[in-house]
C-alpha cells in the first residue's frame, strides 16, 4: 500500500494489517511523526509529541508480532490524549503555564486502560487551560485551528484531539467534555466523538473537571474505533465511587444491527429559547435524520418537547464545582499572574459566592430536567438533534474566557450542555457540510445505553460516509 494511505486508515484496519505483517508498528509510527512534524505546524494540535518513546513502544509491538503473542484490541493504535488528562512519563500541561514542566508519575484511569488494550500515546493534544475555554487556546502554545479553515477555531476545550483525527495526525483520541467541549469540536472539525454517561468511563487523573458533568471520551474517524476504545475504557474502578458498578455491555456485538424499527426523535430544540445561528447547518442536521427512516428503517417523529430551561442552573452547578478545583489559584498572589483569560476572568471568580441554597436549587432542576427526559424516553429510543447550530466560527472575535461571555454558551453549548447536564449519553456524528464546513448530527440515548447511540451511529455512517473527506492542510509547511 501507498505510504500515503497510512493516515487515513482507522485503527482496527491498522491493527489487521500489523498482524497480517502487511505493516510494521515502526513503519506506521514513523510515518505518522513524520506527518506530525509536517502539518501540525499548520494547526498546533499537539503540546507535546512522545516520538521517542512511541517508537519504542513499536519495536516492542513488532517483536511482540514476530513472536506470535496475543495482542490487546487496541494494538498498535496511536492515540492522541488531550493535555488535560494525566499520562505517566509524558509531559501533561493541562494548557496551563503553573504546569508547562509537569511530569506525572501515574496514568489517568482511561489512558491506563488504554494501555491495557495494548494503544500507545503518540502525543499529548492542545486544550485550554483546565478545559476552560470554548476556544483551544493558552499561554503554553499558539492556538489550535481548525484543519477546514486555519482562520477559523477548532471549537473547545478538546479541540487539539479533533483536530489531530481529522487532519490524519492520529487515528484515535481521546478528549474530554463536560458541557459539549468534546462533541462541539468534534462537529466544528468534522470527526465522530462520544459522551458516555455519567459514570460509564470512570474518573480520575486530570486537570480540572466537575463532579458528575464532565467526562472523557472517544474521538475517531470511524465508530468500530470509538466503540473499541469505549470498551476498553468503561466499567468501575474504585478510584472513583461515582463509577457505574454494572457489568459492561459489548458495544461492538450488535454495532452494525441497524436501526431498523427503533423510534427516533427528531428535535431541533428542547422547547425552550436557543439560538440557531445558521439555519442551514439545522437543516443540514435534520436532512441527515430523516434518513434514519427514508434509508434505514426507523420511525422518525417530531414531538413538541417541553424541558425546562437548565441553563442558569447549569451554569451554576458547573462553575461551583470548577471553582472548587481550580478557584484557589485566582486567590494565590503568586500564582494567579500566570493564568490565562479561561481561568482568570470576572464571571469565573464570582462563583466562588454562590450559596448553598443557590447551589441546591440548581440541582433540584436537574432533577426535574431527569425526569423530563425519562418521559420523553418512555417513548423513542433516541432523540437526534444539530450537534450546534453553527459551523466552526472565525478566530477573530474578542478572546472570552468559558464563563465570560453568556450568549457563546448558550449558542454553542445550547443543545450539547442538556446531556452532561442530565447524565446522558450522546455522540456527534459528521453528517453534511455547509459551505465546506463540517456539521454534526447529534444522537441523544439513555442513561448506559450508548450501544444504541453507537448503533444508530455506526448506520449514519454507512449511509452518509464521511471519511473520504479530508480537509485541505496543504502537503508541505508552507515556506
Amino acid at each position: 500500500m501507498g505510504q500515503d494511505e497510512i493516515e487515513w486508515l482507522p485503527a482496527w484496519r491498522v491493527r489487521e494489517k500489523v498482524l497480517a505483517k502487511e505493516l510494521s508498528p515502526v513503519e506506521v509510527t514513523e510515518h505518522q511523526l513524520e506527518r506530525i512534524e509536517r502539518l501540525d505546524p499548520q494547526v498546533n494540535s499537539f503540546i507535546t509529541v512522545a516520538g521517542e518513546r512511541s517508537l519504542a513502544e513499536a519495536e516492542q509491538a513488532e517483536q511482540a508480532v514476530s513472536r506470535g503473542e496475543s495482542v490487546g484490541p487496541l494494538f498498535g493504535a496511536l492515540v492522541g490524549v488531550k493535555d488535560q488528562i494525566w499520562t505517566e512519563g509524558i509531559r501533561s500541561t493541562g494548557g496551563s503555564l503553573l504546569y508547562e514542566d509537569f511530569v506525572p508519575s501515574e496514568d489517568s484511569v482511561q489512558v491506563e486502560r488504554l494501555r491495557r488494550a495494548g494503544a500507545t500515546i503518540l502525543g499529548k493534544t492542545n486544550c485550554p487551560e483546565f478545559g476552560m475555554h470554548l476556544r483551544t487556546k493558552n499561554r503554553v502554545t499558539d492556538e489550535c485551528v481548525n484543519p477546514w479553515d486555519t482562520n477559523r477555531t477548532s471549537g473547545g476545550s478538546s479541540g487539539g484531539s479533533a483536530v489531530s483525527v481529522a487532519s490524519g495526525l492520529v487515528p484515535v483520541a481521546l478528549g474530554t467534555d463536560g458541557s459539549g467541549s468534546g462533541r462541539v469540536p468534534a462537529a466544528f472539525c468534522g470527526v465522530f466523538g462520544l459522551h458516555g454517561s455519567d459514570g460509564r468511563v470512570p474518573r480520575g487523573g486530570a486537570f480540572g473537571g466537575t463532579l458528575f458533568t464532565s467526562g472523557t471520551g472517544p474521538m475517531t474517524r470511524d465508530v468500530r474505533d470509538a466503540a473499541t476504545m469505549l470498551q476498553a475504557m468503561a466499567g468501575p474502578d474504585p478510584r472513583d465511587p461515582t463509577s457505574m458498578q454494572d457489568p459492561v455491555p459489548d458495544y461492538l456485538a450488535d454495532l452494525d444491527k441497524g436501526v431498523a424499527g427503533l423510534r427516533i426523535a427528531w428535535a431541533e430544540d428542547y422547547g425552550y429559547e436557543t439560538k440557531v445561528i445558521d439555519p442551514a447547518v439545522r437543516d443540514a442536521a435534520h436532512a441527515a435524520a430523516l434518513r434514519f427512516e427514508s434509508d434505514l428503517g426507523a420511525h422518525v417523529e417530531v414531538p413538541e418537547l417541553h424541558m425546562t430551561d437548565p441553563t442558569v442552573a447549569f451554569d451554576i452547578i458547573r462553575g461551583v464545582d470548577k471553582y472548587s478545583v481550580s478557584g484557589h489559584l485566582l486567590e494565590d498572589p503568586g500564582k494567579r499572574p500566570l493564568l490565562s483569560f479561561a481561568v482568570d476572568n470576572p464571571k469565573f471568580e464570582q462563583f466562588r459566592n454562590v450559596t448553598a441554597v443557590e447551589y441546591s436549587r440548581a440541582l433540584r432542576v436537574r432533577f426535574e430536567v431527569i425526569e423530563q427526559f425519562r418521559q420523553v424516553f418512555e417513548r423513542y429510543d433516541l432523540i437526534v438533534t444539530p450537534t450546534v447550530t453553527m459551523t466552526a466560527p472565525k478566530i477573530n472575535p474578542p478572546d472570552t474566557g468559558l464563563f465570560s461571555n453568556f450568549d457563546w454558551i448558550i449558542s454553542a453549548l445550547g443543545i450539547t450542555g442538556m446531556i452532561n447536564f442530565t447524565g446522558l449519553t450522546a455522540a456527534t456524528v459528521p453528517c453534511g457540510f455547509v459551505d465546506g464546513l463540517p456539521v454534526g448530527l447529534h444522537i441523544i440515548g439513555k442513561r448506559n445505553d450508548e450501544a444504541t447511540v453507537l448503533r444508530a451511529s455506526r448506520a449514519i455512517e454507512q449511509a452518509l460516509p464521511w471519511a473520504q473527506h479530508r480537509p485541505p492542510l496543504a502537503t508541505e509547511v508552507p515556506a
